[in-house]
């Protein structure tokens, strides 16, 4: 397992090159999204509509931060259970994103979506959302404001450290890491 550091927009040459288990320090930009809102991104897509921010080469968090204390950009930004992004994923990797970033299992039609279109699914630490917080260095809403902390941010990250989940070879840092400590025979 390696280490790399990359800056966005991500291209198919940078999510080839790593594998289950690989860590990752992401640089540049980066955009928040949940469920309502990528439930409003995906409506986009299907009746060809613009969307706020260019997909390709991006790399959506699953987060929903807390308010900023005085001074800072963003408060807490912990990642939220990915799974519930699993109806909108493929869509999203299909015209143009090349990753996300949450926490937990994604199901198979996600994991075929990140070989299909060169995505990478990014694990991120649950419960160091404070942590994780000082490593955004700019913050703004760009759409769908009503949403509170669900809304989609455009966040800046420096050395944000994440961790390959699923990659483009259709590996899967759950099912592996699992499999080098089960009991043979």
């Amino acid at each position: 397992m390696a280490t790399y550091s990359l800056t966005t927009p991500l291209t198919s040459e940078d999510t080839k090159k790593l594998v289950a288990g690989d860590t990752v320090l992401l640089n540049g930009t980066i955009f928040t999204a949940r469920d309502a809102a990528h439930s409003r991104l995906v409506a986009l897509i299907e009746k060809g509509e613009e969307l706020p921010f260019d997909l390709e080469g991006s790399i959506i968090y699953f987060v929903g931060p807390t308010p900023p204390k005085p001074g800072d950009p963003i408060g807490s930004a912990g990642p939220t259970t990915s799974y519930r992004m699993d109806s909108f994923s493929p869509t999203m990797l299909k015209n143009g994103s090349k990753g996300m970033i949450g926490k937990g299992n994604r199901n198979q039609e996600v994991k075929d979506a990140c070989v299909k279109y060169d995505g990478i699914y990014f694990g991120a630490t649950g419960g160091a959302g404070a942590l994780l917080g000082k490593q955004i260095i700019s913050a703004e809403v760009i759409a769908y404001p009503e949403l509170g902390p669900e809304a989609v941010r455009k966040i800046t990250v420096k050395d944000f450290p994440v961790t390959v989940v699923n990659d483009t070879q259709g590996n899967d840092l759950y099912q592996v890491g699992r499999e080098q400590y089960e009991v043979k025979g």
